[in-house]
């Protein structure tokens, strides 16, 4: 039998929630074949199977948080196949699941977390949703007294088909607050990305319930309503919406989503707690935790002529042959890690021991989701072209949006890149992502006058200029090796122009 294990998505995560096994009990998982999605304070992730064969218990439920390298699952392969079919062993598991569910006392542990049991394979078949064959009884009502009453109640608002999707991707949080009011997915029209459900489609849902009116994109009835509705009359503003009302082309390294959303307040209502979510709460912790780091910052002005020039005669038929645009941030990208060559104190994480220098840059970007900010990781930038670059930017952003990031586009980064600059700032003070020891972020390009020298004398002209700011962990590196490998950056960027290779 192989064990399959909770993985680690990045150095400081030390745990992981299930978010949807994507193969049930008898099924044939093919190796690296993804078998589930795993949720973590940053993102969600699929988990490709280790090994092939067929997936014979498992071991955790849809919305249960374990820690790192818990057993969540067991497969077995062809040459553990013994006499007993597969098929036979699993109508066993959940019959005897059925029956321990029936006779076994209720769980003390709290809601969303695996109960431990000395049997933990038949009790979390019996309780987890992706065994279909266990009667109703066996599985375990998950919220307070009452909630299948008022579950009977919102289903007999509405006969008529669902207007939700069962298997909506939702975080742990808004997975509990459903079974709190004892309501199921296809009850609920999410609004998010990707048909997402949020804490906010539940509330609305809710109070739609309550009033007998619209709120929100729920009906009565349980039905969307046309035009987006919301409580004040006005625009649907859900995450879909601002999506869809922002167009033109995507940053390569953000979101075309805007960054907040408003927020509509209840009648009456002065103030308004906006709770944290899962991902929230990972940023505030990793964030508390980075600026115990002594930052230092090193900032520069860019002349960013050549590169405009050089990206507006190459971007229509990069378009055309490619089938993407050709973004800044892969030339920022490629400048950078050509001076991290150099400047290799740069190029490292810290440690209580002292500076842990990498031989192999591998550099994170990050990019704008719905809920906060993640950065997954460019592996051997340095062994890559500018067009590599930005087919490997574009392809890892478009899945972190897509919630479909694998597992190893997380953990190892050795220096980070932050394309701040589009929403058009000027000068950010970016927060290291630690444990590296660098980050450096490209600002908006913005026509400047500066003053040129040439053989005639000094003379005023227009130029698109981008600063550029650095932060350093101030424990590793100095503000003047900083600034040596700022230049550097600098010195690239100003010098590309019809010879800079893009293949």
């Amino acid at each position: 039998m192989a064990k399959v294990t909770m993985p680690q998505l990045g150095e400081s995560v030390a745990e992981g929630t299930i978010g949807k096994w994507l193969k049930k009990v008898g099924d044939h998982v093919a190796k690296y074949e993804p078998l589930l999605e795993v949720i973590t304070d940053k993102v969600n992730a699929e988990v490709p199977s280790p090994v092939e064969g067929i997936l014979s218990a498992i071991l955790v439920e849809e919305g249960a948080t374990v820690p790192n390298n818990s057993e969540i699952a067991v497969i077995e392969t062809a040459d553990e196949a013994g006499s007993t079919s597969v098929a036979a062993a699993a109508a066993a598991a959940v019959a005897t699941a059925a029956t321990s569910a029936a006779t076994a006392p209720p769980s003390s542990a709290p809601p969303g977390r695996a109960a431990p049991s000395t049997a933990p394979a038949a009790s979390t078949v019996a309780t987890g949703p992706v065994v279909t064959a266990a009667p109703a009884a066996a599985i375990p009502a998950f919220g307070p007294a009452g909630s299948d009453e008022r579950a009977e109640r919102a289903a007999a608002v509405d006969d008529g088909p669902p207007p939700g999707d069962p298997d909506a991707r939702m975080t742990p949080a808004v997975r509990r607050l459903l079974r709190e009011h004892g309501l199921t997915a296809a009850m609920i029209v999410g609004t998010g990305g990707g048909g997402r459900i949020t804490r906010d489609d539940v509330s609305n849902y809710v109070e739609t319930q309550r009033t007998n009116s619209p709120v929100g994109g729920q009906n009565v009835g349980g039905a969307a309503t046309t035009g987006g509705a919301t409580t004040t009359g006005g625009p649907e503003t859900s995450p879909r919406a601002v999506a869809q009302t922002t167009t033109g082309p995507a940053p390569a390294t953000k979101s075309t989503s805007s960054p907040s959303r408003p927020i509509s307040f209840p009648a009456g209502a002065d103030e308004l707690l906006l709770p944290m979510t899962q991902m929230r709460k990972g940023i505030a912790a990793q964030m508390t935790r980075a600026l115990a780091i002594p930052h230092a910052y090193v900032q520069m002005e860019v002349d960013a002529g050549n590169l405009v020039h050089l990206r507006e005669s190459l971007k229509r038929d990069y378009q055309g042959s490619e089938g993407i645009s050709l973004s800044f941030v892969p030339f920022v990208v490629k400048a950078a890690v050509e001076a991290l060559k150099r400047h290799g104190a740069f190029n490292a994480n810290w440690t209580d021991a002292g500076l842990l220098a990498k031989r192999r840059i591998n550099v994170g970007v990050a990019v704008a989701v719905e809920d906060g900010l993640i950065v997954p990781v460019i592996r051997d930038a340095d062994q890559l072209s500018i067009h590599g670059l930005n087919q490997a930017i574009a392809d890892v952003a478009g899945r972190a949006r897509a919630n479909k990031l694998r597992l190893d586009d997380f953990g190892g980064g050795t220096f980070t890149i932050d394309n701040t600059g589009w929403l058009g700032s000027n000068l950010t003070m970016p927060i290291i992502n630690s444990p590296e020891v660098g980050i450096l972020t490209m600002e908006a390009i913005t026509k400047r006058p500066v003053v040129l020298e040439t053989a005639a004398g000094d003379v005023l002209a227009i130029r698109p200029v981008m600063n550029m700011v650095l932060g350093l962990d101030h424990r590793a590196n100095d503000g003047a090796g900083g600034a040596a490998l700022l230049r550097d950056i600098k010195t690239w960027l100003e010098g590309v122009g019809p010879d800079t290779a893009i293949y």
